[in-house]
């Protein structure tokens, strides 16, 4: 089976998609700016008896992430896979926006993506079989009024699933994202802390608990897989039930 890049696998949904795909056999690529979590996640892969490559760094660096590219297909000669988890939400609303907190957001979740997909291209139509997966949110549905520029990255991830699985269709390659609703990973702990926080998201969600990583990483294995081979240029909403009430 081909390899799949992961970034952002040190933790969160990240980690649990390397560890899903691991399961299933899949060798991989991980990268992440967290060296521990990195390690942390291939000594679990590796249990899976894959072959796992990992390189710490930003992925937002273009000249750092074209030699680990170059570095990765010394050992995966077939990329078959990418999953865009990296990713952060900086919380700025309207009322204190910033040009740097604006462009930090969008360029990790939103343009490191098509980067992401332009740079793979051409791996994923040899591989025969090529899929991306971009973690997009329910949040791109649903504004928040702390969340402008993640919400903005996650819409823009919308799009861009459905302009780039257009053109990569010829190519034989699909292209979707997976849009979760309120998971518990390191990203959303600081709101689950607040008092009430958990309760209310519980309450509204109508499969009664807040998500756990490996809801969405079972999404992300599928849609990756053989077994979505007809779909591409859309989205799959995996949130417990919670966008039939509303957003976050």
């Amino acid at each position: 089976m081909s390899s799949v890049l992961v970034t952002g696998a040190a933790s969160g949904i990240g980690r649990a998609t390397a560890l899903a795909l691991a399961a299933a056999g899949r060798d991989l690529i991980l990268w992440d700016l967290d060296a521990e979590g990195l390690a942390e996640t291939m000594a679990q892969a590796i249990e899976h008896e894959v072959t796992v490559t990992t390189a710490d760094f930003d992925v937002t660096d273009d000249d750092l992430r074209h030699e680990q590219l170059d570095a990765a297909r010394m050992f995966h000669p077939v990329i078959g896979g990418l999953v865009h988890a990296a990713g952060i939400s900086g919380p700025e609303p309207i009322s204190t926006f910033t040009t740097a907190g604006w462009n930090a957001v969008i360029n990790l979740n939103l343009t490191i993506s098509a980067a992401l997909t332009h740079e793979l291209a051409n791996d994923l139509e040899a591989a025969g079989d090529g899929a991306i997966v971009y973690l997009s949110s329910i949040e791109g549905y649903f504004g928040h009024e702390w969340l402008p520029a993640y919400c903005s990255s996650k819409a823009g991830l919308l799009g861009l699933a459905r302009a780039a699985g257009h053109e990569l269709a010829k190519r034989g390659v699909r292209v979707n994202c997976v849009c979760p609703g309120a998971i518990e990973t390191p990203m959303l702990a600081p709101l689950l802390a607040f008092d009430g926080f958990r309760d209310s998201v519980t309450t509204r969600t109508p499969l009664g608990r807040v998500g756990q990583p490996d809801d969405i990483a079972d999404a992300i294995v599928f849609l990756l897989s053989a077994s979505a081979r007809f779909i591409t240029g859309t989205s799959l909403i995996v949130d417990g039930g919670l966008t039939t009430i509303g957003g976050i």
